[in-house]
C-alpha cells in the first residue's frame, strides 16, 4: 500500500475543485485500493481523493451494509429527493468535530466505472446517499461544516481555527 496521509482542515487542497479522471488504468485501481485501505485504517466509511492530497474526482465508500461498497470516478449528483433528513456527520479531515447536516434522503448519481471508464448511474438512499453526497462535496471544495446552521458553526469555530493553525 502506498503511504497516504490525511489532509486536515485548513489545507488548501480541501477547498479546490478537482479535475476529472480521464485515464482508467492499473494506477487508478491501485489508488482506489490504497484509499480503501487507508479509509478502513482510519475508521471511516467514505474518503475523497482530495482528503489524501489528490485533486481528482474520485471517491470510495463502504457503509458496511451488503452491496454498499463503491469506488466512483467523476461522480455527479443529478437528482435529489425532496425528503430531507438531519444526521450528525463527521469527517476524517476535520477530526474531533461533528455537526448536524441536512441532506436529501435519496439521490441519483452519475459516475464512471473506475475499471472501464463506462458512464453509469445509480440510486442511493439513507446512509449511502449521505456518504456519497458528503464525499462528492469534497470534490467541489465543500466541507460538511459549510452546511451547518450558523449557531452550530459558531460552536465549533474555535476547534476549526485550531485545526487550521496546526
Amino acid at each position: 500500500m502506498a503511504r497516504l496521509h490525511i489532509r486536515t482542515y485548513g489545507d488548501d487542497v480541501l477547498r479546490k475543485k478537482t479535475k476529472y479522471i480521464k485515464t482508467y488504468d492499473r494506477k487508478l485501481l491501485q489508488l482506489i485500493e490504497d484509499m480503501f485501505d487507508f479509509m478502513y485504517e482510519a475508521g471511516g466509511i467514505g474518503l475523497a481523493a482530495p482528503q489524501v492530497g489528490i485533486s481528482r474526482k474520485l471517491i470510495v465508500v463502504d457503509t458496511f451494509e451488503e452491496g454498499e461498497k463503491f469506488a466512483l470516478a467523476n461522480p455527479k449528483i443529478i437528482w435529489e429527493s425532496d425528503e430531507i433528513l438531519a444526521m450528525k456527520e463527521g469527517c476524517l479531515s476535520i477530526p474531533g468535530v461533528e455537526g448536524e447536516v441536512l441532506r436529501s434522503r435519496k439521490i441519483k448519481v452519475k459516475y464512471n466505472d473506475p475499471e472501464t471508464g463506462v458512464e453509469l448511474t445509480m440510486e442511493a438512499s439513507d446512509l449511502l446517499a449521505r456518504v456519497i453526497a458528503h464525499e462528492t462535496d469534497h470534490l467541489n471544495g465543500v466541507l460538511f461544516v459549510d452546511h451547518l446552521h450558523e449557531s452550530e458553526f459558531a460552536q465549533i469555530s474555535r476547534k476549526l481555527q485550531e485545526l487550521a493553525a496546526a
